[in-house]
């Protein structure tokens, strides 16, 4: 799963040189290169299993990655929490291979929606797992967001689809990814907890991969060295944003990604979605929005001011 949600982004607390606009931008190139690799991965789809998409995805991430992480003294995969970073990476495993999955059966543009349910699924588990206290007021949002998954997926009407179920486990699975990387943060530096997800990534996968193994062309390798390449280049440009801008700023943008994938699902896969997915959707990004500002404002109240955060 390669979305990034305004939730998300109303955690971040990089500090940044004020150039909205340069912040903005990069954003929505972020966007852009996750939606590509999205849709590359479906297009990859039918010539090739889920799992051995996964893995070469995961394998160009350390690829990319090692230089970086090996390019500082202490080692990257010394961490005070291993266990922690071990199911985390595990957790993003599953919810890479649910939604690429998810992407075989059913329209880019459903999947990507439906996808964006996962800040909802952290307001739950935040209480369980974190022992956050939620308010009324996102409880509200998380019913209006699930309102809009049961708009989009239709359960019991002839447009159900089983496969719609895939992206919201695939979200329910990164929502728990995000939860555990609360639960590191503070402890452990960024560069570790990437380590662990690319390292921990490719052993995993490359102990399911023979198993459903096929032989892939010099077409099928371009094309998901291409997924991996452009799943990385959009995280990394996340990251970069938030260096020019207040994820309070950036977190409307991040729904560009739907428009992308609505477009490319349009002009390469000859998909147009139908009007109860745009109604889903926009009540999704509305709950995930409104979700993200109470996220911003708890935050406020419990940062200083001086750091000048972003969240």
């Amino acid at each position: 799963m390669t979305t990034t949600t305004p939730s998300d982004l109303a955690r971040a607390t990089l500090r940044h040189d004020d150039h909205p606009f340069r912040g903005i931008a990069l954003l929505i190139g972020a966007t852009l290169c996750l939606a590509t690799s999205d849709s590359l991965a479906k297009y990859l789809s039918a010539t090739l299993p889920s799992i051995e998409i996964a893995w070469i995805r995961f394998v160009v991430f350390v690829l990319l990655l090692a230089p970086v992480a090996f390019a500082g003294d202490r080692a990257p995969l010394r961490s005070h929490k291993p266990v922690l970073q071990v199911f985390r990476a595990l957790a993003l495993v599953v919810s890479s291979l649910l939604f690429i999955t998810a992407l075989r059966y059913l329209p880019i543009a459903e999947a990507s929606a439906t996808s964006f349910v996962a800040p909802l699924f952290v307001t739950a588990l935040s209480i369980v797992v974190l022992g956050e206290v939620v308010g009324l007021h996102r409880w509200a949002a998380t019913l209006v967001g699930l309102c809009g998954v049961l708009i989009v997926v239709r359960p019991g009407t002839a447009a159900f689809d089983p496969a719609s179920i895939l992206p919201v486990a695939s979200a329910f699975a990164w929502a728990i990814t995000l939860v555990m990387t609360r639960m590191i943060s503070g402890a452990d530096r960024i560069i570790t907890t990437m380590a662990y997800s690319a390292v921990v990534g490719v052993l995993a996968l490359s102990a399911l991969v023979p198993f459903v193994w096929v032989m892939p062309s010099w077409r099928d390798l371009l094309l998901g060295v291409g997924v991996g390449v452009a799943s990385s280049a959009g995280h990394w440009l996340v990251v970069l944003a938030f260096r020019h801008a207040d994820a309070s700023v950036l977190a409307p943008f991040s729904y560009v990604q739907l428009v992308w994938v609505t477009v490319i699902g349009f002009v390469v896969f000859a998909e147009l979605p139908d009007l109860w997915t745009f109604v889903g959707a926009a009540f999704i990004i509305g709950s995930g929005l409104y979700t993200a500002h109470r996220e911003r404002r708890r935050h406020a109240k419990t940062v200083p001011a001086e750091p000048n955060p972003t969240a």
